[in-house]
């Protein structure tokens, strides 16, 4: 008669023995460790050296550099639109813009406007040039504050060459001896409007007749003025 098969008893494997060892043994170093919040960390410190003479010359040249680029390609503008060196590829100066730099209709005539307000502005100091390489006055107050975005200037193309700096020194003053944004130059340039307003002396049901001088988007509309008149 064959005996029934014995039993064997289960194997205990290492590895269960040592995890099981490996977490009693985390468990007791967590219950041992300080309050995280009252640990302490060490930062070393950096200490980062001033700038030398020369370099702050140097930091002031190229800065000097990106405010004056936008103003800078606006004089290549109107100098590529004055000669226009556009005509061999292109009929139009707006054409030649759009293709060649990606700027719509107004955005080229935008920067030729403002370069002119910048190159009015650089009059009121005409040591600007000798100023941007002289290291005893980078932080002086002899500095001129002058505008490095074309939105700065937009609002005083209308205005007079003296409206222009006396906007802009006050919008300066309004802004704490800082470049000021488009939003203060444009109220300076509003309060200005209103103190200078000319007064309208036409009464309603006048005629009057539409000068085109100096203004060639209003070409052709004083001859068409006069043919309605005549008829």
């Amino acid at each position: 008669m064959n005996k029934p098969p014995r039993k064997r008893n289960k194997a205990t494997s290492g590895a269960s023995t040592d995890s099981t060892s490996a977490a009693s043994s985390a468990n007791e170093d967590i219950s041992q460790q300080e309050d995280p919040g009252s640990a302490t960390i060490t930062v070393t410190a950096v200490e980062i050296p001033e700038l030398t003479e020369q370099e702050q010359s140097d930091r002031l040249h190229l800065e000097r550099k990106v405010e004056r680029a936008i103003f800078e390609a606006g004089k290549a503008l109107m100098e590529l639109r004055d000669r226009r060196l556009y005509r061999s590829t292109h009929s139009t100066f707006e054409e030649y813009c759009k293709d060649r730099f990606g700027f719509e209709r107004r955005h080229p005539y935008r920067l030729i406007e403002a370069s002119a307000v910048f190159d009015n502005l650089m009059k009121m100091c005409p040591n600007w040039t000798q100023n941007e390489d002289d290291p005893d006055i980078v932080h002086s107050e002899q500095r001129q504050i002058l505008p490095t975005s074309e939105g700065q200037v937009r609002p005083m193309t209308k205005l007079e060459p003296h409206e222009q700096q006396e906007v802009w020194l006050r919008a300066v003053e309004l802004a704490g001896g800082k470049v000021p944004t488009g939003r203060i130059v444009k109220d300076v340039v509003q309060r200005i409007m209103e103190r200078t307003k000319i007064p309208n002396t036409y009464q309603i049901g006048e005629v009057c007749q539409i000068l085109t001088k100096d203004n060639p988007e209003l070409r052709g509309k004083g001859e068409q003025r006069e043919k309605v008149r005549s008829s």
